[in-house]
């Protein structure tokens, strides 16, 4: 299997999972209940995944040269 592929999933399941995290972070904050560390780690989850998917690209574009 291509590396890009493999990175481009990886990508969307980590944006997918940061952003469902920072959803519950938000719902949290809304009933008062402890929700910063929750919010950190959404930001890190999906600064990873947006990471992995720009190692997609460059792999993606290493296959045209």
């Amino acid at each position: 299997m291509k590396k890009w592929f493999i990175y481009s999933v990886a990508s969307l399941s980590t944006v997918g999972f940061g952003l469902a995290l920072l959803g519950e972070a938000i719902i949290a904050k809304f009933k008062e209940e402890p929700w910063f560390l929750m919010g950190t780690l959404a930001l890190v989850v999906i600064n990873t995944g947006l990471s992995l998917l720009g190692r997609a690209v460059i792999e993606r574009l290493k296959e045209y040269k």
